[in-house]
């Protein structure tokens, strides 16, 4: 299994870099302010959270890209997302495309906006494909202030 197999099916990684391209495409639409769940090697923006400072609990801006931890605190991350998309604060959500979880049903379906990605993303410049199908939740698209 490759190295990035690996890491899918463990619990030991559930961090993936958001690939560049899929990133300055939606950048080049929103002009991200703040990246909420990143490490210092792959934030997005020049501002970002990181696992120690826990973009949980901290403020949202007005435009934020979100690539959560694909562990068990997904649901919690697209909550938030959910969250401050209804108090006008637009959040870009790359996720894993699992409709039949609870937390893709009770949140992602409730999205302003969500596009399945065609094929398999690659992450951390892997040259193998994820084996799990990726999906864009954007929230507070309709409720957003200029």
């Amino acid at each position: 299994m490759s190295k990035i197999n690996d890491g899918l099916f463990s619990s030991s990684d559930v961090e993936y870099e958001t690939p560049q391209w899929l990133f300055d495409h939606f950048n080049s639409i929103f002009n991200f302010e703040l990246d909420v769940c990143s490490s210092e090697d792959n934030a997005k923006c020049e501002k970002y959270y990181t696992i120690e400072n826990d973009g949980l609990n901290q403020p949202w801006m007005k435009r934020n890209w979100m690539n959560p931890p694909y562990g068990r605190d997904i649901a919690d991350w697209v909550q938030k997302a959910y969250e401050q998309g209804l108090k006008g604060k637009v959040t870009v959500c790359l996720i894993p495309a699992r409709p039949d979880t609870r937390w893709f049903q009770d949140y992602v379906m409730k999205a302003d906006i969500l596009h399945f990605i065609k094929g398999r993303l690659k992450f951390n410049d892997s040259k193998s494909s994820a084996p799990f199908p990726s999906a864009i939740a954007i929230f507070g698209l309709f409720k957003y202030e200029i």
